[in-house]
């Protein structure tokens, strides 16, 4: 019974399934707003279905924490989000995320050598990828949850007038204290293992439990689990993790988020933030998020006009899984309505 109810609550984010072949473009050195490099920097990506004749269709699908391409095709196809029947879906892997260049698999600078990133350079990174291999003036829409969905709000108020529908769910413009306070503790969590040189294999045990246990909402774990259940839960959590889990990867990420506030560009300036996309947004948040606060999300919807749908559900971060009917068929719904 755990073993089934750890499957249905990781699917979410964690599950696989066929996917494209995988394509890189290279970006050459690749400047950083830190004024640092990466070098011979490239991005990876998977598309999903076929681009209409005036090229109107195009769906870009950045990853969430840890995340990669290959997990966004879960997410692809018929009815889903991101339907790849109706829309050309790029799926691309953020910087970090093990697949696009990544502590883990840079050759000139790897592990700690790696330069620090932002959300932003991320964004630079997409959007310099685009122009590189499609030519792309401007897409039709953007879709992305969590780390994704704080890529979103990144950029729609860098690149505004590219993009003409968003979606942002369980995202952030700007993460709060609390927000802050948990990703920096599984930050100096993972930089006290690399510092003790502790296999990731074992370090993963204590990151990935500070992790679940913020994942969900606490009200959620105690009805769905008996005291009894710990030890085959947490067994499973640690097997699921452990394919995932990168210190350095991680850490990057990690620090990447922190540092995020699409409001520092505009000299905090919120209204002007939210003003300066045109396009149409809808903001998705979980109202039990314990891992990115939806206030942050919520204010920025009502500061642009943008739709707000606001799950209600005890399932905290992965609340879009627990209303997935609901959730896929709003996105669509917005998709396919006026501009």
């Amino acid at each position: 019974m755990t073993t089934k109810i750890f499957s249905a609550l990781f699917i979410l984010f964690f599950s696989s399934t066929i996917f494209p072949q995988l394509k890189y473009s290279n970006l050459d050195d690749f400047n950083l707003e830190n004024g640092a490099v990466i070098k011979n920097c490239f991005v990876a990506y998977r598309t999903f279905g076929t681009p209409n004749e005036d090229k109107s269709n195009v769906l870009l699908f950045p990853t969430w924490f840890a995340g990669t391409s290959e997990h966004l095709a879960n997410y692809t196809g018929k009815g889903k989000m991101a339907d790849s029947t109706k829309f050309f879906v790029i799926a691309v892997d953020a910087l970090g995320d093990g697949v696009s260049s990544s502590p883990s698999n840079s050759k000139e600078q790897p592990g700690s050598l790696f330069p620090v990133f932002s959300v932003h350079d991320m964004v630079e990174s997409q959007y310099r990828m685009l122009k590189k291999e499609f030519g792309y003036d401007s897409i039709y829409g953007i879709i992305g949850g969590s780390m994704g969905g704080m890529q979103v709000f990144d950029w729609i108020t860098s690149y505004p007038s590219f993009i003409k529908k968003a979606v942002a769910y369980v995202g952030s413009p700007k993460l709060t204290f609390y927000d802050k306070l948990l990703w920096h503790t599984e930050l100096k969590t993972i930089e006290l293992g690399i510092m003790g040189n502790i296999p990731d294999s074992i370090a993963c045990n204590a990151v990935s439990s500070l992790q679940t246990s913020h994942i969900r909402s606490i009200k959620y774990y105690n009805d769905k689990y008996s005291p009894e259940e710990f030890d085959n839960f947490i067994g499973s959590n640690y097997a699921a993790y452990k394919k995932l889990y990168n210190s350095y990867n991680w850490a990057s990420q990690l620090k990447a988020m922190l540092m995020h506030d699409v409001y520092k560009k505009f000299k905090n300036g919120k209204q002007d933030a939210a003003s300066v996309f045109k396009g149409n947004l809808f903001v998705i948040v979980g109202a039990n998020d314990m891992m990115v606060n939806p206030s942050p999300a919520i204010e920025f919807a009502g500061l642009s006009g943008a739709k707000l749908l606001v799950l209600e559900n005890d399932c905290g971060h992965l609340s879009p899984g627990c209303d997935l009917v609901k959730f896929e068929s709003e996105i669509n719904e917005f998709w396919s309505g006026g501009e």
